[in-house]
């Protein structure tokens, strides 16, 4: 059985691993809202889905993060489960001025470098635009393995234009996953601001 044979719903159109991935996704940045330690397993079974998925659709920045994902997905696990005396020693915090600063000189050096590489050395369908989520969602992904707020506005930015890309490459379950986790996010920014302690 071909696993990539399009799976057809109405007007859209998926396959076996993209659904796979949109339910492992869905779940996990809901659990990771709600500060859930489930959210990390279900996200690395995401991410390595998505670095076949992403990679075969020529999405190549965007199967690259993934990896990282799950790497950092890694850290996270770890760095969430650290506790002293029973209580877990990272907690929702704010980003200060200084790491906002780093964050964004991370986040156009990251582009300038992916970028060139998906124009000179890749055949990117969309360099600029790949580039620039996956500069966004590393500097996305750090921030939340630390548990900083500002994460989830990373997350709103880039997932949105995720989902403009996905419907361009025929993805629309993805698409769909993305518009859902633009939600998630959203609402995530505000849960945890409620629950911010420093």
């Amino acid at each position: 059985m071909d696993i990539n044979v399009p799976i057809s719903f109405g007007a859209f159109h998926s396959t076996i691993p993209e659904l796979v991935a949109v339910i492992f996704g869905l779940f996990s940045v809901w659990f990771m809202k709600k500060e859930r330690m489930v959210a990390f397993p279900l996200g690395i079974v995401n991410v390595l889905i998505y670095v076949y998925i992403f990679s075969i659709t020529k999405l190549f920045a965007n199967a690259a993060i993934n990896g990282y994902f799950f790497l950092m997905s890694a850290y996270g696990w770890y760095n969430w489960s650290r506790k002293t005396n029973h209580q877990p020693t990272v907690r929702i915090s704010r980003s200060s001025v200084l790491e906002i600063v780093l964050c964004l000189a991370a986040i156009a050096s990251l582009f300038l470098i992916i970028r060139f590489v998906l124009i000179n050395y890749i055949e990117s369908c969309v360099p600029s635009w790949d580039a620039f989520t996956t500069a966004v969602y590393m500097v996305a992904q750090w921030l939340l393995s630390r548990k900083k707020i500002e994460n989830w506005l990373l997350w709103i930015v880039a997932d949105l234009i995720m989902v403009v890309l996905c419907i361009s490459q025929g993805l629309h379950f993805t698409a769909i996953q993305y518009l859902v986790f633009t939600m998630i996010a959203s609402s995530g920014f505000f849960e945890w601001k409620s629950k911010l302690t420093t």
